[in-house]
């Protein structure tokens, strides 16, 4: 295991520091690689940039709606589910590492990061929040951090009709996006709708509208947190609670400044609120999304993935084995 570990990367910082830019520029310069993404709208934008730089035979995308996959390919975009794992490559990157801390999630990330290894290097690309548990994991991991480009400022709350173009309102369930969306085409004329139940054609078009500003505003869930770069100036929250699955909860920080940090693209200052509606937040919270410095994750959801399928007794025991690192939850359903 540590022989697999010895050529281990993590590129660690906020939103809008270049860490994928850096990642994908090195990962081209390898004969074959596997770049696994948390969204396939991210898969699909990284997988059209590689078919420009290599080809489009030499490129592969797989995700769990999509599959381009040309014989003679030896680069593969794929959503981290997705990652094929009987493929021998020259580099191994998984992007948004903190979400081995997700509960829906969270243990296909921790499985990936710890059982999949390019044979001449692994890259891992995430928050600063995942830096200890990743030495814990990897004492010689190469840790690199990264500062985040432009700065990223609080506005106090606004109503939807006072928002200036080039805004994002991010809601958290599908009826409000719609919603939001209706609202702002009779305030402002028009706006793009990005949620991840849109076909990818779908989707791609209502990116593509706002890009080329025939419309000023983008309504979309918390997905866009998850590094699609967007010229977006301004973030605004209309809730600041969401349904994980389980319940509703008040958005951790960190989730918050994930999310707010696509406001300012490269050297643009951004600027993030949340519209009268949503309620109020903490200063303390503001400030440490203006800082981008959050608590570190403390545990991440594991769950064994050596299954004996010789029958169903060996299958359900394998599924029961115990972590072997006391931060690790063990996903049980």
């Amino acid at each position: 295991m540590q022989d697999r570990d010895n050529n281990l990367t993590a590129i660690l910082g906020p939103t809008n520091t270049g860490k994928t830019y850096t990642a994908f520029e090195r990962f081209v310069s390898y004969k074959s690689g596997i770049f696994g993404f948390p969204l396939r709208l991210l898969a699909r934008e990284n997988y059209d940039k590689a078919i420009l730089k290599l080809g489009f035979q030499n490129v592969a995308l797989i995700t769990g709606e999509e599959k381009i996959f040309p014989k003679t390919a030896k680069y593969f975009f794929c959503t981290v589910e997705s990652m094929p794992l009987n493929i021998n490559v020259e580099c191994i990157a998984i992007d948004e590492i903190q979400l081995v801390s997700d509960f829906e999630r969270g243990h296909i990330f921790t499985d990936r990061i710890l059982n999949m290894r390019g044979t001449y290097e692994t890259i891992f690309l995430g928050s600063l929040t995942i830096e200890k548990i990743l030495l814990d994991l990897f004492p010689k991991i190469n840790i690199k951090k990264r500062n985040r480009f432009s700065r990223l400022t609080f506005e106090n709350k606004k109503n939807l009709s006072k928002l200036n173009p080039r805004s994002a309102i991010i809601a958290f369930n599908i009826n409000s996006i719609y919603e939001i969306a209706e609202s702002l085409r009779a305030y402002k004329g028009g706006a793009a709708v990005v949620l991840g139940s849109l076909s990818p054609r779908t989707r791609n078009s209502q990116v593509e509208i706002y890009e080329d500003k025939k419309v000023d505003f983008l309504v979309a869930t918390d997905a866009i947190g998850m590094g699609l770069n967007l010229n977006i100036e301004h973030v605004s929250f209309s809730a600041l609670q969401k349904f994980d699955g389980r319940y509703n909860r008040d958005l951790y920080p960190s989730e918050l400044g994930q999310i707010a940090g696509r406001a300012g693209r490269y050297l643009n200052d951004g600027t993030f609120g949340y519209l009268r509606t949503a309620g109020n937040l903490d200063p303390l919270v503001i400030k440490s999304i203006e800082d981008s410095k959050f608590e570190s994750i403390k545990k991440i959801y594991w769950r064994n993935s050596e299954i004996d399928f010789h029958s169903v007794d060996s299958v359900l025991n394998s599924f029961k084995k115990f972590p072997i690192k006391n931060f690790f939850i063990h996903k049980k359903n």
